[in-house]
């Protein structure tokens, strides 16, 4: 006999359809109790009912209504920034706990590979896709010396780019930012995000520049790989692309970084790539693929806790 918690998404877009396939064929300890939209003509709502999944098109007012929600322990919010800090207000007195796809930013950043283990908040932010792809590569370098420096460049393909994603291009690179500083451990960081055009589409593609501290390259080395394969555990289309470029900072060349001033150390080039896994989305779609697979990691984990913890607000036992 195991014992799962139920679990709702909201926003049944791109983001939350790829969620909800995810949660049906790999949670470990969460069942999918609701999606909730505000359309009723949504694909992800008609493929959810399909499903036999209980829906509601009457947004997070809707799922407060819904019989299922005293039993509702975690909402995976899929909508926009704007939207979550309201879907917070209106959830947080209930004691669900919430896992933020959008940019929001009200609880910690949470990185699966970097401090889920660490984290256990009411609002757990899963930065962004740029960030879950290339933060745990500035936090391997840090690993081994001080980042001064790094910046980081996600290119997507434009198709997998929905209405929520433009919409929230600012608090990206805001949110992404903030996390490289405050995950990766980097004193300065700086985000890119590229809408690649390109037909056919481009897999997600991201690089990471990242000036410190003089160290052992092969060290570095090492530690990036092993940041690999902690990523590919729940992210299995994650990989460097290319080997990592090392290029010595001297009195003779230093680099032109504006405010820096850095004339001694070492620049640290890492090339990547994440391929999508395909459950719902396009495999070209890495971006979408890597923040659904990390708040799959994420749920799976609050949930064991919260039955760990005996605060579960509604057991559901299955034989």
């Amino acid at each position: 006999m195991s014992t799962k918690l139920k679990a709702a998404v909201v926003g049944p877009g791109n983001i939350g359809t790829d969620l909800m396939i995810k949660l049906l064929r790999h949670a470990k300890h969460i069942e999918l109790g609701a999606m909730v939209g505000v359309d009723p003509a949504s694909d992800g709502l008609a493929r959810a009912q399909r499903l036999g999944i209980p829906t509601t098109a009457d947004g997070v007012e809707g799922l407060l209504a819904m019989e299922v929600f005293p039993q509702i322990d975690i909402v995976f919010d899929a909508t926009s920034a704007s939207a979550h800090r309201r879907h917070d207000e209106l959830l947080r007195p209930h004691g669900v706990q919430m896992i933020d796809l959008t940019p929001a930013a009200i609880g910690p950043y949470v990185i699966p590979a970097i401090n889920l283990e660490q984290e256990n908040a009411c609002n757990m932010n899963m930065v962004t896709c740029g960030g879950q792809a290339t933060i745990p590569i500035v936090a391997a370098v840090s690993r081994v010396a001080k980042v001064h420096y790094a910046e980081i460049v996600a290119s997507i393909s434009s198709r997998s780019a929905g209405p929520g994603t433009r919409a929230n291009i600012d608090e990206f690179t805001e949110t992404t930012r903030a996390a490289i500083e405050k995950l990766g451990g980097a004193e300065r960081g700086k985000a890119i995000i590229v809408l690649n055009p390109a037909e056919p589409p481009l897999i997600m593609r991201d690089t990471v520049f990242v000036l410190s501290q003089g160290a052992d390259r092969a060290a570095i080395e090492r530690s990036v790989r092993d940041m690999v394969a902690a990523v590919q555990a729940y992210v299995p289309g994650y990989r460097l692309k290319q080997e990592l470029q090392f290029e010595v900072i001297a009195e003779d060349r230093p680099l032109n970084v504006p405010g820096l001033g850095l004339r001694h150390g070492l620049k640290t080039s890492v090339f990547l790539e994440v391929e999508g896994a395909a459950h719902y989305l396009p495999s070209y779609a890495g971006n979408l693929d890597i923040m659904t697979s990390a708040a799959l990691a994420c749920g799976d984990m609050m949930a064991r806790r919260r039955l760990a913890s005996g605060i579960a607000r509604g057991l559901q036992r299955h034989v």
